[in-house]
């Protein structure tokens, strides 16, 4: 928002934040030019009174930047220095006395998508969920499902129990899709997929200089989230340090970026799952007992597929239904003794497992599983060891990416010690982001220091 009237930016700043919009004031179009180079928006509002006539032309520079200024508002006053305001090519015009009702609407009808498309998208979505839910037919899974109806309209957080690979996410879209958070965004993060460096910053965003190499304003998952849902997938394996700061949000709804001086209001639900025993993690003193609450108000637990056997060919078909068009071909069906065998496997892997077998069987038109063979497993779902293991050689893909591992951790390790392990200079000589040196020098088990990196430049182990 550029507003060169320090008295009436207060005023519009409560105005926005008060309906949800997170903002950023600036003074001049010069400073919007750098907010733009900091970091995306969605939509930039502009106050052309006071401003001069050379200065509102450099409108043209950020219609330049693109996306990253989102369409333009401009608010003027035609008596106050004859800026013609058409002829600035924005989205939008608004007169002064500036109507909060006018200008409200019109941040909606740039900002948000036309109603018709929106509504379709919801449609489809809506379809497909219905659609994969309505494949829960054993008893355990339809009390699941009225479950999460019941808590899709209030809004609770959720935690979502179960072993990889059963179906989570699926239950966390379907409270999203069933709630009234459905035309807002549903934001997920996965919590182990990532250091907690880099978690913390995709979570909470971080401001322009909070960091070596962090040149440019980045909002955070949660604020992506807002009016929506963001689901927190492998709770569980969050940091002690972000279980803290988790909990401070999930209280009071309100956080800050990394780097930031003001707190940052939030309306998100928070929905999370987890494939572990969180109760013996609070016991043990891993994971927080007063975050463990708040997140468990209501828990949907969704059980192995092995204990859904019903479900198994209704899974199967609609696998088969979904994947033999998109891999061309039509007409795949699946024989009923083959489907008997589907049933008796008892899927270590769950839902996914049962997935990734009809895509295998799809792709090598083996409808018989005569190419394909399923796993030994035991009465409670485990592989069971093979009685003669043959050793796997590994593939030619494999092959090229550890050499490609060794040689970038390797290359790593040379130009640390060339810098003397001052890893911003490292960074900056490697042309890789501090954060991505950073995430690289644990991946390459690099972060013991000098020693480690001797060692890998001298091929022995660290």
């Amino acid at each position: 928002m550029v507003e060169v009237d320090p008295a009436t930016q207060p005023g519009l700043l409560g105005f926005l934040r008060g309906r949800g919009y997170q903002c950023l004031a600036v003074a001049s179009t010069g400073e919007a030019l750098q907010a733009l180079a900091d970091g995306s928006f969605g939509c930039t509002l502009i106050d052309l009174s006071g401003i001069e006539t050379a200065e509102a032309r450099s409108i043209q520079c950020l219609k330049l930047r693109g996306p990253n200024s989102g369409p333009i508002i401009a608010i003027t006053d035609l008596h106050d220095n004859g800026i013609d305001a058409g002829s600035l090519e924005v989205e939008a015009v608004l007169h002064k006395p500036l109507s909060f009702a006018e200008l409200h609407q019109a941040i909606d009808n740039l900002v948000r998508p036309p109603a018709e498309t929106h509504g379709r998208a919801l449609e489809q979505t809506d379809g497909r969920i219905r659609q994969e839910t309505d494949l829960w037919r054993s008893s355990k899974m339809m009390e699941a499902r009225q479950i999460l109806r019941e808590a899709a309209r209030v809004d609770v957080t959720v935690l979502v129990t179960g072993e990889t690979g059963t179906g989570k996410e699926l239950v966390a879209h379907a409270i999203h899709q069933f709630s009234s958070r459905r035309g807002g965004p549903f934001v997920k993060v996965n919590c182990a997929a990532m250091p907690r460096e880099l978690l913390e910053s995709e979570l909470f965003g971080y401001e322009r200089g909070a960091f070596t190499g962090a040149h440019k304003l980045k909002i955070g998952k949660f604020e992506a989230a807002h009016r929506g849902t963001i689901f927190l997938d492998e709770i569980g394996d969050l940091h002690p340090a972000l279980q803290a700061k988790l909990l401070h949000v999930l209280q009071d709804g309100e956080f800050s970026r990394i780097g930031g001086k003001s707190t940052l209001t939030v309306d998100v639900r928070v929905l999370a799952a987890t494939n572990q025993d969180l109760e013996r993690a609070v016991t043990e003193g891993r994971f927080r007992e007063d975050l463990f609450y708040r997140l468990n108000v209501i828990q949907v637990c969704v059980p192995p597929l092995r204990e859904r056997v019903v479900e198994i060919p209704l899974l199967a078909n609609y696998f088969v239904e979904r994947y033999a068009k998109l891999y061309g071909r039509g007409g795949f069906t699946i024989a009923p003794a083959v489907m008997e065998r589907l049933k008796q496997h008892r899927y270590p892997g769950n839902v996914r497992e049962l997935e990734n077998l009809i895509k295998r069987m799809i792709v090598l038109d083996d409808p018989y599983l005569t190419r394909i063979r399923l796993p030994e497993v035991g009465a409670n779902g485990a592989r069971l060891a093979s009685p003669a293991p043959s050793v796997v050689e590994p593939t030619l893909r494999e092959i090229g990416r550890r050499a490609s591992q060794a040689a970038e951790s390797e290359a790593i390790a040379k130009m640390l010690e060339q810098t003397g392990w001052n890893r911003v200079r490292t960074a900056r000589a490697l042309r890789i982001s501090y954060r991505a040196l950073l995430y690289k020098i644990k991946q390459a088990g690099l972060d013991g220091g000098r020693s480690s990196a001797r060692s890998l430049t001298q091929g022995t182990p660290p």
